[in-house]
């Protein structure tokens, strides 16, 4: 089992002691070459409120790395309605595209009403409203950010999502804290969702965003947890004696499938959460472990050292037919399939004593593209639109989160101000 070991080495590795607790901020450290120039203009009765909404979008394209927003000291004007708008001034300073808006309040509910242009074309492509009270003008940010990313790139945004992660803080008396935290998808807003003494490992969503699961050590050895994150009702649903880990929702969010050592070596079961009853899906003396589910929720990939060092492999649950998908590399663990099932993002080290690093394999031609370029990268969790993946790295000795988009042209990290954070899980969207 010494991979194991080198596993868990691996996942306890990057945390360090921290003493407070801070949200995450946002340094983008790579963009593409030719981001679409964008204006984002300060709405109109945005003064004084405590969130200013339209540079919040302006951040949410310029972290997407498609889009590079104008300064504000550069535009030269502050256009809040359509016949403001003189195209000319616009294309002057190199804006494709201009986004203008209006805030109102009434009696403490807010309304956004914005628009955006084509500058070329000098025509209007997107009008909307959104509306919010005092507590929620991130959200209409996040909102529009998602309206506006999805009119110019025929994707949908993923800006409204939402985070979780790990985070772990020495005390005065020379223990550790550990927290469960949450957090918009640009580090913002952070809320502790479960405190405890002891590790928490794999945070992972159900499919319908309102619910949670995780490895707690507050039993003294591993167990594995259902929370609704509402009402903060638990579940405990496994603490058998071994090793009770990695749980994985299904698609439909009507199993979960998960690592068990109680029949002896680690393997993967389903359990069906609604009875309670647990399927071996593997049974092997290898360790077989890190289960993901395939966006069609009928196989599995895992990881397993039954070839002689850890590979990705697939198993089909209607047969229990399964297959080797990864042969590059000495290690490759905890595959992600990616949103069009093209291809897996996972934890790849290219030789023995080499480095970590997160990479990209097209399951069609078989090959591999490395996206991170850190010495212990892991944890990868993919965006629910395919367009970027959220991993734990250690920067100048501390743990912090970083992303980077699946094509690699555009990096950022997310360290938190103070603390060591890991094991970050992107939710799906979040309607």
């Amino acid at each position: 089992m010494r991979w194991l070991s080198q596993y868990i080495t691996l996942t306890f590795v990057l945390f360090l002691a921290a003493t407070a607790n801070a949200q995450l901020t946002i340094e983008i450290t790579q963009g593409q070459d030719n981001p679409t120039p964008i204006a984002v203009v300060p709405f109109a009765g945005g003064n004084g409120l405590s969130e200013d909404v339209s540079q919040v979008i302006a951040d949410n394209l310029l972290r997407s790395g498609q889009f590079a927003p104008l300064d504000r000291g550069d535009m030269l004007g502050n256009p809040t309605k359509q016949s403001d708008i003189y195209y000319r001034d616009w294309r002057a300073v190199g804006s494709e595209y201009v986004v203008i808006g209006r805030m109102t309040n009434t009696a403490g509910s807010y309304k956004l009403n914005y628009e955006l242009y084509d500058v070329t074309a000098q025509k209007q492509m997107l009008a909307k409203e959104v509306i919010g009270n005092s507590a929620q003008l991130r959200d209409m940010a996040h909102t529009a950010s998602d309206q506006i990313f999805e009119a110019l790139t025929g994707m949908r945004g993923a800006f409204s999502t939402k985070i979780l992660y790990v985070r772990r803080n020495a005390t005065s008396a020379g223990q550790y804290q550990y927290g469960l935290m949450m957090a918009d998808a640009d580090g913002q807003r952070e809320t502790t969702v479960l405190n405890s003494r002891e590790p928490i490992l794999s945070p992972t969503w159900a499919p319908n965003g309102k619910e949670i699961a995780y490895v707690s050590f507050e039993t003294s050895r591993p167990a594995i947890y259902r929370h609704e994150l509402s009402s903060g009702k638990r579940e405990r649903l496994t603490n058998f004696k071994g090793l009770n880990s990695a749980p994985a929702y299904s698609p439909d969010g009507k199993r979960l499938a998960m690592v068990l050592s109680k029949g002896g070596s680690p393997d993967i079961y389903i359990m069906e959460l609604d009875s309670k009853r647990l399927t071996r899906v593997t049974k092997h003396y290898a360790i077989e472990t890190e289960p993901n589910w395939t966006n069609d929720g009928k196989g599995i990939l895992f990881t397993s050292d039954k070839g002689g060092s850890p590979q990705i492999y697939q198993i089909n649950l209607d047969d229990n037919w399964q297959e080797r998908l990864t042969f590059e590399g000495a290690y490759n663990a905890r595959a992600r399939v990616l949103l069009d099932g093209s291809g897996i993002v996972m934890v790849h080290r290219p030789e023995r004593g080499g480095d970590f690093h997160i990479a990209l394999q097209n399951l069609q031609r078989g090959t591999i593209r490395t996206l991170s370029d850190n010495a212990l990268d892991e944890s990868p969790t993919v965006a629910p639109n395919g367009s970027m993946m959220l991993y734990a790295t250690k920067v100048n000795g501390r743990s912090i989160l970083s992303a980077v988009s699946i094509d690699g042209n555009t990096r950022f990290n997310l360290p938190s101000k103070e603390g060591d954070v890991r094991e970050p899980s992107w939710s799906p969207f979040l309607d």
